[in-house]
């Protein structure tokens, strides 16, 4: 009976955390470069003494869908997408350094290329600026160049290149924010081999219908662990009845 009412009571209360990571993916749907999380259940005995017949149900993140999403062209010159592997490398709040697949860039009031929710995109020296008055254009390899809109428009100037990097998906940890982060607090290096397509974004790898079908199973197997509680309840009152008749 013990075993019964832990398994059911913690498998209930990790299902309803399961549906709120379901109903976050599905919310995600169409924000660009959004990796969907992935979790999975696991047992987990209960540790003390007189406890070996009890064993809780936990939930074991297995971490983040990886698979690339569908880009799609914007024609903007300040929108990137990430081919394939790799991340952009932005500065957090905090002076730390964060990775996104989220390519949709913007300029603030003292021309720091940053993203739309203002962090500054990192370049290989620091935070990159961008003078007024020029058109700007982002290769592949993620060098930002500048071409003046005022009188001859034939000098090139370069002004950094965003940081690009690919750290083994394995180290990579979700934060609150939404963004990733190496797990073990230090930056990943810059990696040459990573790829940008200019003006286009890269949509969200979250697939609508296999979200939806889980949340419907997630609901369900909660509906279970209530009904297995109902009958451990139910049995126990009948035992009570019997042994009191005795």
């Amino acid at each position: 009976m013990d075993r019964l009412i832990y398994t059911a009571m913690s498998g209930a209360k990790h299902t309803l955390e399961q549906q709120a990571n379901a109903s976050n993916n599905l919310a995600n749907a169409t924000t660009t470069g959004f990796r969907s999380q992935l979790n999975t259940f696991r047992a987990a005995p209960v540790v003390g003494d007189g406890l070996a017949t009890r064993t809780f149900v936990v939930d074991s993140t297995a971490g983040s869908d990886f698979s690339t999403g569908t880009i799609q062209d914007t024609g903007r010159a300040l929108d990137v997408a990430v081919q394939g592997k790799g991340w952009i490398a932005v500065q957090t709040a905090d002076g730390g350094e964060a990775y996104t697949r989220n390519g949709s860039f913007k300029m603030n009031a003292n021309g720091i290329l940053q993203t739309q929710s203002g962090l500054s995109v990192v370049g290989d020296g620091g935070p990159i600026s961008i003078p007024p008055d020029v058109t700007v254009a982002i290769a592949s390899d993620g060098t930002v160049s500048s071409i003046p809109t005022t009188g001859v428009p034939n000098a090139v100037n370069v002004l950094g290149r965003i940081k690009l990097v690919n750290p083994d998906e394995k180290s990579l940890m979700r934060g609150d924010d939404g963004l990733f982060r190496v797990t073990n607090a230090t930056q990943a290096p810059a990696d040459a081999n990573v790829r940008l397509a200019t003006g286009a974004l890269e949509g969200s790898n979250v697939n609508v219908v296999e979200s939806m079908v889980n949340m419907i199973n997630l609901s369900r197997q909660f509906e279970l662990n209530m009904k297995l509680m109902q009958t451990a309840e139910s049995d126990a009152t009948k035992a009570t009845q019997i042994l009191s008749l005795s």
